[in-house]
């Protein structure tokens, strides 16, 4: 690969903040002392939406939805 090629390729991925949609719903943030958060990345050009995972929630105890955030 060329130089100029390499440069391009490292601006693709871009990190995103990934929160859980429950934990906001139920007003967890209140109870307990934070919301679950993960980081992650994802290729701007792939995936122009926002991103949505199942994931482990510690405050909520079960797998949920975590979506991503604007930073």
């Amino acid at each position: 690969m060329t130089k100029d090629k390499k440069k391009n390729n490292k601006n693709i991925r871009i990190k995103v903040t990934l929160e859980c949609n429950s934990c906001i719903q139920k007003g967890v943030i209140n109870i307990n002392k934070g919301v679950s958060r993960y980081i992650t990345q994802k290729n701007q050009y792939k995936a122009p939406r926002r991103l949505e995972f199942r994931k482990f929630c510690p405050y909520c105890h079960k797998h949920t939805i975590h979506g991503e955030i604007a930073k």
